[in-house]
Order: structure tokens, then sequence, then C-alpha cells
């Protein structure tokens, strides 16, 4: 009986877990296309490939969003200066060994794969401090600022309905200060802070320059 009843928790346990983050991903498809007026198939498209970018780079999702949305605007086919493609506005010029097995840069996991790998790779770089790792990317410190204040609008649409909005805004950015000092996210996911110390950087660090763009958006 008890070995039934462990199996019976078990199966509760994953069900509510595939249960929470299928509703992450209808709240964020529902919230772009009803915010910025994209498709429901492309942004369940872009959900799936910032949660899994979020993942695998240990990024909040709310972060991703934020620079998505400031860089593009969530249009995945957009240009921008020196080149820069897609929805996190990618430089080729500035990547080339990273992007070298990247065929079309425009499409949605793609194009996020790319850019969270870079963030990580300036995250490293700038021994875990998250506004400098911005400002690498988008060219300034007031780049920072803004993606700052957008990933405390995207905070709650991530965050579970039963998460504090305040809480999750504060634990997806900290107010964009050192992550050194941010509080262990109530959810569970890893901080920001990658010790400086901690060996040769991975993939996402190859061919990154600090000079993503010249100027920031």
């Amino acid at each position: 009986m008890s070995r039934l009843l462990c199996l019976i928790m078990l199966s509760l346990g994953l069900v509510q877990s595939a249960t929470a983050e299928e509703s992450e991903h209808d709240r964020i498809s529902e919230y772009l296309t009803q915010q910025f007026g994209v498709a429901k198939v492309k942004a369940g498209q872009i959900s799936d490939a910032v949660q899994s970018a979020a993942a695998k780079y240990s990024l909040p999702p709310a972060l991703l969003l934020a620079i998505i949305s400031i860089e593009s605007r969530f249009k995945e086919k957009a240009k921008g200066p020196r080149g820069a493609t897609g929805l996190m506005q990618v430089v080729p010029a500035a990547h080339r060994g990273l992007l070298k097995d990247i065929k079309d840069l425009t499409e949605p996991a793609a194009n996020i794969e790319a850019g969270s790998a870079i963030l990580h790779g300036y995250m490293q770089s700038a021994g875990g401090d998250l506004n400098l790792a911005l400002k690498s990317y988008g060219g300034s410190l007031a780049y920072a600022q803004k993606v700052s204040m957008r990933t405390a609008t995207f905070a709650p649409v991530v965050a579970r309905q039963d998460d504090a909005q305040p809480a999750a805004a504060q634990s997806a950015l900290c107010d964009a200060r050192s992550v050194d000092n941010c509080p262990a996210p109530a959810n569970g996911a890893r901080n920001f802070f990658i010790p400086s110390g901690s060996g040769t950087a991975g993939p996402a660090s190859i061919g990154l320059s600090a000079t993503a763009r010249a100027s920031a958006p």
C-alpha cells in the first residue's frame, strides 16, 4: 500500500510540474499576442525558445523577454545597425565563431539561443555582474537600466500565479545591480552569479567581443 501511495504522490508531482510549465508557456504566449500583436503560433515558438534558453544558460525568462522587446519588439525579421539580426539583434560579424552552424538567424529558436549564449558569455567575462554584461550586449549602462525596468514588467507574466509579483521581479533582475547581491529566487531557479574562477568559458563565449553594437537602441 505504501508503495502505491508513493507512486500516486510521484504522479501527482509530475502532473503538477507539467501543469506549471504549460501555464507559464500559455501566459507568455498570450501576453505576446495581446501586447505585441504576435501571431499565436509564433508566440508559442518564442515562449518555448525563451524558456529553453533560460534553463540552459541560467538566465531568467523575464530578462530574455525584456531584451527581445527592446531589441526587436518580437519581430523575428528585424534588422539593425552593423547587420544586427532577429529577435535579440545578434550581430553576425561580432560572433562568427558562435554562429558558424546557424543557417537562419531570423528563426526564433536559433536567434534566442544565440543571443542567450552571447549574454551568458558576457556574464562569465564580467564575473557574474549582470549590469556589465548588459552593457557589453547593448553598448551602454543606459541600455542596462532600460532592460532592468522592462524585466520588472515581464516578471509577473513569467511568475506562477502563487508567486508574489514583487519577489518575482526582484529575483528576475535584482534592480540590475551586481548579481551576487541578489536573494535566492523563490522558485528555486539558479542565481545569475558565475564565479570568476569557474574555469575556461564554454561555447557561449566563443568569438565574443566587447563591442556587440556601437550604440544602444
